[in-house]
């Protein structure tokens, strides 16, 4: 196996800066579902107790706060178990969850753990370079 070193110092930068884009793509995305789709997603978990509890005040907080909610949200949808077993979703409001919600929710969530994947597979090869 070649070490980074030897490659061309144009490669290097874009193999190790495209993660660092992915999460500029993954944070500006988030807050597009915050500002677009939050009130869409609020109606679609509307039974569900974090929406409940925290409904008045989603998007209303802030930057960070927005990618906060839009991360604690797709958590809810995308790995379920653990929300409904806490009570914090509704199992009803997940049957009934809009496909394209859940979707942009998929794919917010897909590039966010590619982009992770990828930086952990720097770490490791600039580990054993």
């Amino acid at each position: 196996m070649t070490s980074i070193d030897n490659w061309n110092p144009w490669m290097a930068i874009i193999f190790i800066g495209f993660p660092f884009l992915l999460a500029i793509v993954t944070l500006g995305y988030s807050l597009h579902l915050s500002h677009r789709h939050l009130n869409a997603l609020k109606e679609a978990l509307k039974n569900s107790r974090y929406i409940y509890i925290w409904g008045p005040s989603l998007g209303k907080r802030g930057l960070i706060w927005s990618i906060l909610e839009i991360s604690k949200i797709t958590g809810m949808v995308a790995w379920p178990k653990a929300s409904i077993k806490t009570g914090e979703l509704d199992p009803l409001d997940l049957k009934n969850f809009p496909r394209n919600l859940k979707r942009r929710l998929i794919i917010n969530l897909t590039v966010m753990t590619i982009g992770l994947t990828w930086m952990i597979g720097i770490a490791i090869l600039l580990e054993f370079r």
